[in-house]
């Protein structure tokens, strides 16, 4: 892969050129000429959030690289050289040119009150958002992400505390700097690594234009007063090369594998057996998902259930029965939690809405920025593994869902679910119930004291799936069941991996 010079005299160049399109913006937003543009005011500085030090993040332990230091990172220059000198006085010019677009680029990249993967977590929910459904995939997704977000940040750590080089104190910041030391830059390894994971995954999407925002992100700290030039540079590098092992990862994981168009032995047509809603011919979604390689998970089939009711039997029909009856019978509060959780077409799935909720409880909970990026790691991992599990339960079974039962039974011609978008994959077990189990499994782990929130919102996550019309009532008890197993699985090596328990 190629990537931009990292000599000082292109650095510099690639500074002049950030800070001139950035006064270019300014400068077409007010229709103003830069001689006539009045002098900006002080930006007012990026709100500081809670921060504390996490002197032993760098030995915790990673999902992808071997260890801490696989990737070796050079010293920083030594405090009194000529480099370090032109990097303060690279900050002290800076000031000059600061205005509130500046501002407005350093918050966000910030990242004080949120984890700093945020945005970069953002363009994936954005991206899945606009491809077509596939669940197994988004959360298989989620989690390369969030792993080389997570292990960019324990290899940056192990870094800072070797070399324990301090944030520079030589301009005024518009943010407020963390207490670790600051080389090399996390927000710029964070950002290395998720736009090369990034440009792997979504392929549809111009690569240069994710490398354009990792080097604005890194940037961002600099003109923020908070990093020389040389943390950032030494940041975008290490992540790169983090983002490179993650890649290495996803391509071994079979993922790539296609299916070839047979059903399992045992498997054939049918009203016992799953197909796609009544005048549909699409071909069923992710097929061999259930054989992709797990993170924590000996396997998929790890914690695979017992078969579901057969079709016909006075357990389907009682199921069957069931789902008519609550359709007729929806509350508004029923409704409204089938349409929040239903993560259908256009939206960034299961797993993607479970990402906006585990990032809204980490604004308000404000962790350490280590902290906050393993908690993001292990929720999407128990997630991705749990879309493992399910698809391999779906693909195992081919039970039907509720739109073709109810018809095929005759209860009710013409029966459709609350919700418009049954999937183009097996019933049982349900893939949001499955997600929701084990990534409430882990968070209530993380953090104890929110545990009945998170065991909630699972529960509801579920029910809403019985509410759509979408699934059987079984599919959801199960799919929580299995869930929270690859949560516990999830938990143990959480355990083990050095982190101080959050609390």
């Amino acid at each position: 892969m190629s990537h931009r010079p990292s000599s000082r005299a292109s650095a510099r160049r690639r500074w002049s050129t950030v800070l001139a399109a950035v006064v270019a913006l300014a400068l077409a937003a007010s229709g103003c000429s830069k001689a006539d543009r009045p002098s900006a005011t002080a930006p007012e500085p990026v709100r500081a959030g809670v921060d504390r030090a996490e002197p032993t993040a760098g030995t915790w332990r990673t999902w992808v690289l071997t260890a801490a230091d696989q990737i070796p990172v050079p010293p920083p220059p030594a405090e009194g050289s000529p480099q370090a000198r032109a990097e303060d006085q690279e900050l002290r010019d800076a000031v000059a040119r600061r205005t509130p677009e500046v501002a407005d680029l350093v918050r966000r990249w910030d990242g004080r009150d949120e984890p700093i993967s945020t945005p970069w977590m953002q363009m994936a929910l954005e991206f899945i958002s606009a491809r077509e459904k596939d669940p197994a995939a988004s959360s298989r997704a989620y989690a390369l992400l969030a792993v080389a977000a997570y292990d960019a940040t324990v290899a940056t750590w192990n870094a800072k505390y070797a070399y324990n080089r301090r944030a520079p104190d030589v301009v005024e910041r518009l943010t407020t700097p963390g207490p670790d030391p600051s080389y090399p830059s996390e927000h710029a390894a964070i950002a290395g690594a998720a736009s090369k994971v990034l440009a792997y995954l979504f392929p549809e999407r111009p690569a240069p234009r994710l490398d354009e925002a990792a080097e604005q992100a890194a940037d961002s700290r600099v003109l923020a007063g908070v990093a020389r030039r040389s943390d950032v540079e030494a940041g975008l590098e290490l992540g790169r090369k983090v983002g490179e092992a993650v890649i290495r990862h996803g391509q071994a994981d079979g993922s790539d594998e296609r299916w070839d168009g047979q059903r399992p032995p045992g498997i054939g047509r049918g009203p016992q057996f799953w197909e796609p809603q009544p005048g549909s011919t699409a071909n069923p979604v992710s097929p061999l998902a259930g054989r992709w390689k797990t993170w924590a998970l000996t396997s998929g089939s790890q914690f695979r259930p017992g078969p579901p009711a057969a079709f016909g039997s006075p357990e389907f029909l009682a199921q069957a029965k069931e789902a008519v009856e609550v359709k007729r019978n929806l509350t508004d509060d029923q409704k409204r939690a089938a349409r929040y959780w239903a993560g259908g077409q256009g939206t960034p799935l299961p797993a993607g809405i479970w990402n906006q909720v585990t990032i809204a409880y980490l604004r308000d909970l404000k962790p350490s920025h280590p902290q906050a990026e393993r908690v993001m790691a292990l929720a999407n991992v128990a997630m991705a593994d749990a879309g493992v599990a399910a698809w391999d339960t779906k693909y195992a079974y081919w039970d039907p869902r509720p739109e073709n039962g109810v018809n095929d039974l005759g209860l009710e011609p013409g029966w459709q679910p609350y919700l418009e978008d049954t999937p183009f994959f097996p019933s049982y077990i349900s893939g949001h119930a499955t997600y929701s189990g084990a990534i409430a499994e882990v968070l209530a782990f993380l953090f104890p004291s929110r545990s009945k929130d998170f065991h909630d919102k699972a529960q509801e996550a579920a029910n809403s799936r019985l509410w759509g019309g979408i699934h059987w009532r079984t599919d959801n008890e199960v799919g929580l069941d299995v869930g929270a197993k690859v949560g516990q699985v999830v938990i143990e090596r959480a355990r083990a991996d050095g982190a101080p328990l959050l609390g």
